[in-house]
């Protein structure tokens, strides 16, 4: 039997609702691609860098012969101008189709016990100015040779005519045991010089290119400014991504803005991962200066802070952590530097703050070796450029730097011979030499 229908029972759409239906799902729509021009920055303009410097002939030239630093960078346009992305990019991926350099790994004996390393790489081809000149390069903080990052800018400059050599942070390969009961710090410059020096006596006429990328940018300024001797047979020396000052950092990490709170844990992490990997070698040596209560605040720690005040500054016997961060940090050593210095930093770098910029930039406005050159997007040593998705396998970064050290060779090669950078001089923004 079928079920009698009443009159009554039957209930009607009102033609309304498919409107309000719709304009539900439009609402909606409308509300995620706000937040994904919001979060992906997609309003934002491309624009050249901001270029700090002072007028000297030196700069003038610089920046015509490496035009890549006054041109606009372009990110790709769909993901490219948020720095989270351009910094997750890097983290995850490194970068795009990355070489394999052939080299060959050096070992260094310190003087207290600590073995460093050192990946070397011939240049593919001679340098275009016909000189020997190698690039001597310190990574991020617990990387190394094997860093895509690295292998990329290391295959594009041996394309260049330069030789290469990169540090391995004390500790970073998974592969080499420690030898003492310490690894790399922030500021620690011993292996770094180490192997300047190796280049130095290996190659008696090559001269050098400076690199060092965030954690590496402040220990090879803090090298170069705290003696005028590691100046020698220095043509320039580039910095990329880094915070100039520990102490002044280390409240900005503590803040919730760009997720920098966040980035701080995931480097927390990622330190403690490398400390307990050589346990037995920090924790286990007789003249080891760490105890097992410092190992329990290890497993506990939840910022690179606290690592640092538990287990990093007692490497080097610093009492505090504010004598720590203050004996680390280039901030008081970079204005010693007398050969020409590039240094590169993002707007949207979540890792550094933008209070931290205020150092470069009032360096370059007195010092007329120093270039401080800021972009709008770029990230922590993301720098990805492409058109709309798909990245390049070169960034903006690498080809600067390369650019910058041609513009810098180039100019060098001009000079009078009397002028030119050999042992024991330093030569000046303005074209003459410091003894």
């Amino acid at each position: 039997m079928s079920a009698l229908v009443e009159p009554g029972d039957v209930h009607t759409i009102a033609p309304e609702m498919p409107a309000i239906f719709d304009g539900m799902k439009l609402a909606a729509v409308a509300t995620v691609l706000y937040f994904l021009v919001r979060c992906l920055n997609l309003k934002s303009p491309t624009a050249p860098p901001d270029i700090t410097y002072r007028d000297t002939p030196l700069n003038r030239y610089l920046l015509k012969s490496c035009p890549i630093l006054i041109k606009e960078y372009e990110p790709p346009l769909l993901w490219g101008k948020s720095g989270h992305l351009q910094t997750a990019l890097y983290g995850k991926m490194g970068r795009v189709s990355s070489p394999n350099p052939c080299g060959v790994r050096k070992y260094l004996l310190m003087q207290d016990g600590a073995t460093a390393t050192f990946d070397l790489f011939e240049s593919l081809g001679d340098h275009r100015t016909g000189d020997d000149i190698t690039m001597v390069i310190c990574p991020g903080i617990g990387n190394h040779s094997e860093k895509h990052y690295i292998r990329t800018f290391v295959n594009h400059s041996q394309r260049q005519g330069y030789r290469c050599a990169v540090l391995n942070h004390l500790g970073s390969l998974p592969n080499i045991e420690l030898t003492s009961p310490r690894m790399f710090t922030y500021g620690c410059t011993w292996e770094f010089a180490a192997m300047v020096g190796s280049i130095k006596r290996a190659f008696p006429q090559t001269l050098l290119i400076v690199v060092g990328f965030s954690l590496g940018g402040n220990i090879v300024c803090k090298f170069l400014g705290e003696n005028r001797i590691n100046q020698e047979r220095v043509l320039c020396c580039v910095s990329v991504c880094q915070g100039y000052s520990a102490l002044r950092a280390q409240k900005t990490f503590l803040q919730w803005d760009q997720c920098r709170r966040l980035y701080n844990f995931v480097m927390a992490d990622n330190m403690k991962k490398i400390i307990l990997s050589h346990r037995g070698s920090l924790f286990g040596m007789n003249s080891s200066k760490m105890e097992d209560a410092d190992l329990s605040r290890l497993y506990t720690a939840t910022s690179l802070m606290q690592i640092d005040d538990n287990i990093m500054r007692k490497f080097h016997g610093h009492d505090t952590l504010k004598e720590y961060y203050e004996k680390e940090s280039c901030v008081h050593y970079i204005h010693n530097i007398n050969v020409p210095l590039l240094l590169v930093n993002s707007s949207d770098d979540p890792l550094v703050h933008q209070s931290l910029l205020t150092i470069p930039r009032t360096l370059a406005e007195k010092k007329p070796n120093v270039i401080f050159a800021l972009t709008l997007h770029g990230g922590h040593l993301g720098f990805f450029e492409g058109a709309v998705l798909f990245p390049q396998p070169l960034t903006w970064m690498d080809k600067v730097i390369v650019g910058y050290a041609n513009a810098i060779c180039q100019w060098e090669r001009h000079r009078p011979p009397c002028l030119r950078t050999r042992r024991g001089l330093c030569p000046q923004a303005d074209g003459t030499p410091s003894l």
